[in-house]
């Protein structure tokens, strides 16, 4: 007889499986999109500046694709609970980027479309169990596998926005549909040290920041999520708000 797979514990109203199925969803979306935005792109276009200061397109493209090796490394840890960190050491992160960007274009997009396609064919044959499960950041902080997946839509979101090819994040957040919610939660669960008390409202959407609710801003949800990576200064929310470090 087949055997019955575990649904999982539930978050909210839905298994953490349906929810890591449900981002998952999203990040195949979201790979789809950048797959037209970096099509034909040849070296000009690579070298050009992003919109991350002293980061070109090229610098863009190895960090996510590397991201997502990193992100498979944590799906592997929590599927099978053999520690498999992110990275060897930040200091190879930042090697294997750079390296990375100094590829010719044609190997920079092949690697790129290569990394995103094993992160999605890891993460869909995850058993539904292994979700709820655990690894550790590049922090050292404990993450489901249902965070690791949003982690990844997260990253495709913003960086999406960075190549500078026309995206700016209300319209990535766009593409997504409700998934639009998670990405802003995780860059306020992420960046929780850099923010205040704040009760953040944005297209039919509120977040509460602190133990306490403070003051009320709104915003777009690319508005909102552009100051909460550090990507503006949030002088067009409507009210004013504290600068806070990049995401990087």
């Amino acid at each position: 007889m087949p055997r019955r797979r575990c649904a999982g514990p539930k978050i909210g109203a839905v298994t953490a499986s349906e929810k890591a199925h449900a981002l998952l969803d999203g990040v195949r979306k979201l790979d789809d999109e950048w797959a037209r935005a970096i099509g034909g792109l040849g070296e000009p276009e690579l070298r050009a500046p992003s919109a991350l200061p002293r980061w070109s397109r090229a610098h863009v493209l190895a960090h996510v694709a590397r991201n997502a090796d990193g992100l498979q490394n944590l799906l592997t840890w929590a599927n099978t609970g053999v520690e498999t960190p992110m990275y060897a050491s930040a200091e190879a992160r930042e090697a294997d980027i750079e390296a990375g960007s100094q590829h010719p274009a044609g190997d920079l997009l092949a690697d790129f479309v290569a990394s995103a396609g094993r992160f999605e064919q890891y993460a869909g044959a995850m058993p539904d169990d292994a979700w709820a499960r655990e690894a550790r950041n590049r922090q050292g902080d404990p993450v489901t596998g249902v965070v690791v997946a949003r982690m990844r839509l997260s990253e495709l979101t913003i960086h999406l926005a960075d190549l500078d090819r026309g995206y700016d994040l209300d319209r990535v957040l766009g593409l997504l549909g409700p998934l639009a919610d998670d990405v802003v939660q995780h860059a306020i669960s992420s960046r929780a040290a850099h923010l205040p008390a704040l009760r953040l409202v944005a297209d039919g959407s509120e977040w509460t920041m602190g133990a306490a609710p403070g003051a009320t801003v709104r915003g777009t949800g690319g508005q909102l999520l552009a100051w909460l990576s550090g990507r503006s200064d949030g002088a067009d929310l409507d009210r004013a708000v504290p600068r806070i470090p990049a995401w990087g």
